[in-house]
């Protein structure tokens, strides 16, 4: 005997072995068309047949339920409860066969929207309106499988269907998986064997990799685009009401920066007085203008820096308020300076730091293309040199290298090798780039110059930044003022971090640091300015009226928040700078030999661009090995390439001011086009 019944839903036949009780009792151990052994009760089985055997049975069953018309088997069947051979009776006539009962119990069980279930082998029609609501939906539900199908092969053939181009980023970087259009992407995709991003590429949907990679950043970090809000401001009722009780200093300060450089936010002035010179440093100060929680606060918070990387850049702040407040030259800007006396040989004595809220005449914007090479300890001292500024640069200079050995000294007792002071070697590979992106004919074209870092200019800003930073942290500290420092202890991945509380920075030989120099493109510095402001206007008593007092929960969260932020930033920057550095490989053929060096564990860097490679055949060989390698078969959308080496030559030293970390990457990650205006201390 064969036994019909019913498992995850399927309708299965068994051919039974055994039976035992009777009636309502009675149960059988059967064997499955599949071979399984199983027992079942009386209650589980639909159908008891002797013949057909259980294989022909199913197998006429299934070619029989094609055919049944589902509309007329509803249209048969009683309004009451049901059961398989009572409607197989009407549906087929009183001598219904043992196969033509079985494609009933198959259409039966495979249609929900017709039939409801109320038992092992009973049903019960649908109502209408149920009925014609399900049915409508499954009229939509095939329709949207056409379409699903039809869009599938058009991005199969290359062509991205117009009724998705509005919404081709959202599918690609933030899809609804349950829609037909991403459904028929993915089905796409497994199709050709490609990613989303490659098969929207080649439909023309995305226009290059570089777009998915921006794309991406964009919709982690800008979710509503990068473009500030017009309307978003400075009240210039209050900036006139903040401005007007300032005086103007009575210096002529100048900044140094490079021509990429509209962000300019810090100047130095050189004043002379007895025995010695007072030198300045001028930050400007947008936090005379912003104040916490206000629109532009907002803003500046939600962003917390500003994005940079080779060919542009999202400011942390609107264009019209980095111009307002930006250090330019010809007018008085509003600054908060820091101001230091020096003696003749140039020791700072730090018993004379004051600072103050004022308005600071602007003289001049040197730019570094102009004049870096015409300053050296030469031209400095020689009367007849024609470049702007020479004294000055050359008391800032003498002033810089003091302060550059009392750091080191401090570095040495931290048990940290000192920095030499120079031009790092031009064979080392702790250099600068500058990513310069032209289009040329419609295509464009990557040109990635080094430059070395350690110049006189490089170390004249680099250290009084440095110092006005410590400076800006110490007077914090003495006055019981929560900032945001940034310290650096002992060692492991957590060694350098943003705290609100004072701290050493063993790295820089720093007691104090934080950081106050870049207001205009870092959130951290924002805040550091707002409380020096309360500082500079209110002294002993600007814990009371000071925007953020001690142990403040919100300036905690903003600590977390800009490391967060902050480092994100930072890898997308050298995403980007990877993105170019392939194309830089790729632009002039399909491959490119060129020299590397090994760093650790496999890791190297190509020497003329800031490009690391793992290259397992050098994972065995000291660091700083070089090798001649060939780099092919680039991959834009992975950031990837190909590697052969052609020879391995023996190793190099590592140049004397150059350390392992420094080869690997500086602590901070300043605007690339400015990095001298940062310490370049490691992590």
């Amino acid at each position: 005997m064969n036994l019909l019944y019913e498992e995850g839903g399927d309708i299965k036949i068994a051919t039974v072995q055994s039976a035992s009780g009777s009636g309502d009792a009675e149960s059988w151990q059967a064997t499955s068309l599949s071979g399984k052994k199983i027992k079942l009760k009386a209650k589980e089985v639909w159908l008891r047949f002797e013949k057909p055997e259980a294989q022909a049975a199913i197998d006429e069953a299934g070619t029989l339920t094609a055919d049944i018309d589902l509309q007329l088997l509803w249209d048969c069947a009683p309004d009451e409860e049901f059961g398989l051979v009572d409607v197989a009776q009407e549906y087929f006539g009183s001598q219904a066969t043992v196969p033509q009962q079985i494609a009933l119990a198959i259409a039966l069980q495979g249609a929900p929207v017709f039939f409801r279930r109320k038992g092992r082998g009973r049903f019960q029609r649908a109502p209408l309106e149920q009925l014609q609501a399900g049915l409508a939906a499954l009229e939509r539900k095939q329709k949207e499988l056409e379409q699903q199908s039809g869009w599938q092969q058009e991005l199969v053939g290359g062509t991205f269907p117009e009724t998705l181009k509005s919404s081709a980023k959202q599918l690609l970087f933030s899809p609804d998986k349950n829609t037909s259009a991403y459904k028929a992407l993915i089905a796409a995709c497994t199709e050709t064997g490609e990613s989303p991003a490659q098969l929207m590429i080649r439909c023309g949907a995305i226009d290059s990799p570089l777009a998915y990679h921006q794309g991406l950043f964009l919709k982690a970090h800008f979710p509503n685009g990068a473009a500030h809000n017009p309307a978003v401001g400075v009240d210039q009722a209050a900036y006139a009401s903040a401005i007007a009780e300032l005086p103007v200093a009575q210096v002529q300060a100048f900044s140094i920066d490079d021509y990429g450089t509209t962000e300019i936010d810090d100047a130095l002035s050189v004043t002379s007085i007895d025995g010695g010179h007072r030198i300045g440093i001028h930050i400007a100060a947008p936090g005379l203008a912003i104040a916490k929680d206000d629109p532009l606060d907002q803003v500046a918070r939600i962003r917390m820096s500003t994005a940079y990387f080779p060919g542009d850049k999202i400011t942390m702040l609107p264009d019209s308020v980095i111009e307002q407040f930006s250090l330019d030259e010809g007018l008085p800007r509003p600054a908060l300076s820091i101001y230091v006396d020096i003696d003749s040989q140039g020791v700072v004595n730090r018993a004379t730091l004051q600072m103050r809220a004022e308005m600071v005449p602007m003289a001049a914007n040197l730019r570094l293309e102009d004049i870096e090479h015409l300053v050296s300890e030469k031209s400095l001292v020689d009367e007849s040199a024609s470049y702007p500024y020479r004294k000055e640069l050359a008391i800032l200079w003498q002033a810089a290298k003091h302060l550059h050995a009392g750091r080191q000294e401090k570095r040495v007792a931290n048990g940290l090798r000192a920095e030499q002071l120079g031009l790092v070697d031009p064979n080392a590979l702790a250099r600068d780039f500058h990513f310069q992106i032209q289009e040329i004919d419609g295509v464009q074209r990557v040109d990635i110059l080094p430059r070395q870092r350690g110049s006189i200019l490089d170390t004249i800003v680099a250290e009084w930044m440095i110092f006005c930073n410590s400076a800006s942290g110490q007077l914090l500290a003495d006055h019981g003022l929560p900032g945001l420092f940034r310290t650096q202890k002992g060692w492991g991945p957590l060694r350098t971090r943003m705290q609100t509380t004072p701290g050493p920075h063993e790295g820089l030989g720093l007691d104090y640091y934080a950081w106050c120099t870049s207001p205009l493109r870092r959130y951290s510095d924002l805040v550091n300015q707002w409380q020096l402001i309360a500082l500079a206007k209110h002294g002993v008593t600007a814990k009371m009226v000071a925007p953020f007092p001690p142990r403040d929960a919100t300036l905690m969260g903003i600590a977390a928040d800009f490391e967060s932020c902050y480092q994100a930033y930072g890898e997308f920057q050298d995403r980007l700078e990877k993105y170019w550095c392939l194309r830089w490989i790729a632009q002039d053929g399909e491959s490119k030999t060129v020299n590397v060096r090994h760093l650790k564990e496999g890791m190297s860097r190509v020497e003329l661009v800031p490009l690391h490679l793992p290259i397992p055949e050098l994972a065995t060989h000291p660091r700083m090995t070089r090798a001649v390698v060939v780099i092919a078969d680039v991959d834009l959308l992975q950031l990837s390439a190909g590697v052969r080496v052609l020879e391995i030559e023996a190793k190099l030293d590592a140049p004397e001011n150059e350390s392992a970390d420094q080869a690997e990457g500086s602590e901070l990650d300043p605007e690339p086009s400015d990095k001298s205006k940062e310490d370049a201390s490691p992590a």
